[in-house]
């Protein structure tokens, strides 16, 4: 497993969502790149040094901090798309080879290189700048539909990485949520989520997120139940 290139946003407009700027164009770097934990979302800070959100409503943050693709998955939405798709392509931070990323378990700790280790914190849900940046209609539906999110991770351990440096999956918790599991849940899938109450490291947003549906879930039976 290793990491076979490191992307830092390019800040370009953004036509899509009615923002100003977009960082969606990430681009390989050479050399070290320093990783540090970003403070809460809001400030436009991410993980990666020379890296910044603008959409920070929704992006940014310690649980966002790095954003992690498999070039396996990139090479599939090649065959897909019809076009090459360089490192960064998605907006990842991160391009891995050999490395799970839709199979990393919620909580599932990396180390990269010698000092940083990554925490896996949720899946990446796609939205209207994502759409556009690719330039295909319905992308978003497709992109959802086939549950390749690719994962955002936390930083626990600081330091610098580059391309080339191994990887090495160093914690799996003792439960069985993926990324996959997890945004299937968080999306199409509403049913699933009572299957997401083990993975204690989503963010609490997420969380918070299953024990509202569950519980109104769980509400509606009761009520359908003593209709019946």
């Amino acid at each position: 497993m290793e990491l076979l290139s490191v992307n830092v946003g390019v800040p370009r407009p953004n036509p899509w969502k009615g923002l100003a700027t977009t960082g969606i164009d990430k681009r390989p770097v050479q050399g070290p790149v320093a990783v540090s934990a970003p403070g809460p979302k809001g400030d436009r800070r991410v993980g990666l040094a020379g890296d910044r959100v603008y959409d920070v409503q929704h992006h940014g943050g310690a649980d966002q901090a790095v954003y992690a693709y498999a070039r396996e998955d990139l090479d599939r939405w090649e065959g897909v798309l019809g076009r090459p798709l360089s490192g960064g392509a998605f907006g990842e931070n991160l391009t891995t080879r050999g490395l799970d990323v839709n199979g990393a378990l919620i909580g599932e700790r990396w180390r990269i290189g010698s000092d940083v280790v990554l925490e896996v914190a949720v899946p990446r849900v796609p939205c209207g700048t994502f759409q556009g940046w690719l330039e295909r209609a319905g992308w978003i539906k497709e992109f959802t539909v086939a549950a390749e999110p690719g994962a955002y991770l936390r930083v626990v351990a600081e330091g610098e990485i580059r391309a080339g440096d191994p990887v090495e999956i160093v914690h799996r918790p003792d439960h069985e949520v993926t990324v996959a599991l997890t945004f299937r849940a968080l999306t199409r899938e509403p049913e699933l989520l009572p299957r997401l109450l083990p993975a204690h490291a989503l963010p609490e947003e997420a969380r918070e997120t299953v024990r509202r549906r569950t519980a109104t879930d769980t509400r509606a039976k009761k009520t359908g139940a003593g209709h019946g």
